[in-house]
């Protein structure tokens, strides 16, 4: 499975009244690995950026000046991300922007006409409503590191929400690099002649608290959004294994 983590940093808040992309990041994921591939451009909006977005992302238009319109990258953008799964904190800002730039340049397809979109803030209300889910709430709560997020930055927090996502959606014990996990498995194959399981009985593993929680939230999820309801339930119900 690829998925592609995407942020975007922008002249202000609204597409619709011609504020512009001035960055994208985006991180690839293939089942669920980092796998070091990654898009990440600057781009000269041709407009000024309003004082408070740029009181966020600190880019100037300045800094801007030099770098390329949407136009010049829009082909090897559309090519690092065309297929996969696109993974977005609040999805809808970010592929409005997208969409309104494709507008522009009388692109024929729109975002979700050439990618799946997951909203990881959807996801986070759903597991923690009534909570704030800001994707610095999000770091603290699920001890995910962003202590070098003094401002935003589209590679940095697709970097960032891509730990966020792997934790928020079944936990992930390293965000090793796919070559670098496959290369190590491989080199422990060799010196221990392959993985053999321990004799005798299983530990027993319990959940926690938290993890019974989180349980519970998702298969809360999925019979909201399931007209067949969920098959954990019917997995769990009384004679269902006889």
């Amino acid at each position: 499975m690829r998925q592609v983590v995407l942020d975007t940093e922008t002249t202000g808040l609204e597409a619709a009244n011609g504020h512009r992309i001035i960055e994208i990041g985006c991180v690839e994921l293939k089942n669920r690995r980092l796998t070091g591939r990654h898009f990440h451009e600057y781009i000269n909006p041709g407009r000024a950026i309003d004082a408070g977005a740029e009181a966020v992302h600190g880019i100037s238009l300045e800094f801007l000046a030099d770098k390329p319109d949407f136009n010049e990258i829009k082909a090897s953008f559309l090519a690092f991300v065309e297929g996969a799964e696109l993974i977005i904190h609040n999805a809808d800002f970010d592929i409005g922007f997208l969409d309104h730039e494709l507008k522009r340049l009388r692109e024929p397809r729109r975002m979700r006409q050439r990618c799946g979109v997951i909203d990881s803030l959807s996801l986070a209300r759903m597991r923690y409503p009534g909570q704030k889910n800001s994707l610095d709430a999000l770091c603290k709560r699920l001890g995910v590191d962003n202590s070098g997020r003094t401002l935003h930055g589209a590679l940095l927090d697709a970097q960032i929400l891509a730990e966020v996502y792997l934790v928020l959606t079944g936990g992930q014990g390293s965000l090793s690099l796919e070559g670098a996990n496959a290369d190590q498995a491989t080199a422990d194959d060799r010196a221990t002649g392959g993985f053999e399981r321990p004799q005798g009985r299983l530990p027993l593993v319990t959940l926690s608290d938290a993890e019974q929680l989180a349980h519970d939230s998702m298969l809360e999820m999925l019979r909201s959004s399931s007209e067949e309801g969920c098959l954990w339930d019917d997995l769990a119900a009384p004679g269902s294994q006889d």
